[in-house]
């Protein structure tokens, strides 16, 4: 994901629920930001009065060191303010780092990784606001929300999960970023080879793309199909499934032209597994530490990018499901239904189907207000009514999917 990442990093991955929160996160020592005080979670221990020497002649058995006093752990004040007085604290007021954190962690499997490939480059890592690897940079932005499990419940609360917040889907967005780091370390971009197989760096990348599912000409990572969005992000997937211990690439891209594009990587990774990178820069890009919007602005912002397209759903699908006549105005309401079972039905379609969760619970919102203004209750039990309404979205939003009018923010 270069510069205009904005999490298509694919909506829901396959595996551990992506909508829990960051499980495995440890308490961080964090410094006091400017206009935040921070609270010690302990009280501080009395300093050791110091000792007055004895004479210099006099012979002492060694004793042990005493052990060194650690400081109480402290966390800032906003971990335990409600969301609302949260969402109006300043990016840059967060002092959180990843130091001593779960992502920490990762980065420490993504070595580990890397080291069994025999590759000595590491990229670099600051928090930011989103996931990303700016052009010419061999290093990678990580979102602040990953640096405290209050900030990942915040995220949860706001988009409805958190992207990269279990360690399976963390690790495929590390080793996508990771292929866009080593693509600018060593100016891969440059070599005919690769512009032949991927294409042209230099190729604008587009506001929207439209993936083709079916396609085998590309290797599949992340979701939402995203190595069809841009050259540099078929390198980076095909980068990814290359690393990932447990993809077994040449088994199950046998018979795909994608293919190819593995060998290649394969082939070129070797060659420069023990070479010094070419870009050495340590430069960061829009850090946390420089962010003045508070988080209700960037929530606004980012809702509003990923809520432009969804599917469409008409009056005709709905009275198919649900009924007005007379004889069904006894039972539940339709629209209280879906309010009943969308957290369910979101995340089961969001998994089948590769969507991000707050665009399908948008899809939801305009149902809900349509069956409540059609006056359309339920005409069969609710479980039939449940898996029928699965059904409905799944196929309606798999056929804006596949049909021309699906569009992917990048």
């Amino acid at each position: 994901m270069s510069d205009s990442l904005s999490a298509a990093t694919a909506a829901a991955p396959t595996g551990p629920d992506p909508s829990s929160p960051v499980r495995d996160t440890a308490p961080i020592a964090v410094a006091q930001p400017p206009g935040l005080p921070v609270e010690a979670e302990g009280p501080t221990p009395p300093q050791s009065a110091a000792r007055p020497a004895g004479p210099a002649n006099t012979a002492r058995p060694k004793q042990p060191a005493a052990p060194e006093r650690r400081r109480p752990r402290r966390r800032p004040i906003w971990a335990g303010w409600p969301d609302e007085k949260l969402l109006d604290v300043r990016m840059c007021d967060l002092a959180v780092s990843i130091e001593g954190t779960v992502i920490e962690r990762r980065i420490g499997d993504l070595d580990a990784e890397l080291a069994k490939r025999g590759i000595t480059f590491r990229p670099y890592f600051w928090l930011s606001d989103d996931w990303f690897t700016p052009d010419h940079i061999p290093g990678v932005a990580v979102p602040f929300y990953l640096a405290h499990p209050r900030l990942a419940r915040l995220e949860l609360a706001q988009l409805l999960e958190v992207e990269g917040g279990t360690k399976a889907w963390c690790m495929r967005i590390l080793r996508h970023e990771t292929g866009h780091a080593i693509d600018n370390a060593y100016r891969l971009q440059l070599r005919r080879k690769r512009q032949k197989l991927f294409g042209l760096s230099s190729t604008p990348y587009p506001e929207y793309y439209t993936p083709k599912p079916y396609s085998k000409s590309f290797a599949l990572h992340l979701d939402s199909w995203y190595a069809q969005s841009h050259p540099d992000e078929d390198f980076a997937e095909t980068f990814a499934v290359w690393l990932d211990p447990r993809s077994m690439w040449a088994k199950r891209y046998a018979d795909w032209p994608a293919l190819k594009k593995l060998e290649y990587m394969d082939a070129l990774m070797s060659e420069i597994a023990g070479r010094d990178p070419l870009v050495t820069t340590r430069r960061l890009m829009e850090p946390l530490s420089k962010q003045r919007q508070t988080l209700r602005q960037h929530y606004a912002a980012k809702r509003k990018r990923y809520g432009l397209e969804y599917p469409d759903f008409y009056d005709r699908d709905l009275r198919k499901l649900f009924s007005d006549s007379a004889e069904h105005a006894g039972n539940v309401p339709a629209a209280k239904f879906l309010m009943r079972v969308r957290r369910d039905v979101r995340r089961l379609v969001a998994r089948w189907t590769g969507e991000y969760q707050y665009r399908i619970d948008q899809v939801l919102n305009d149902m809900v207000k349509r069956c409540d203004t059609l006056g359309l209750h339920l005409a069969t039990p609710e479980d039939r009514a449940k898996q029928d309404f699965m059904v409905l979205l799944t196929v309606q939003t798999m056929n804006y999917l596949h049909g021309g009018r699906h569009r992917i923010a990048l």
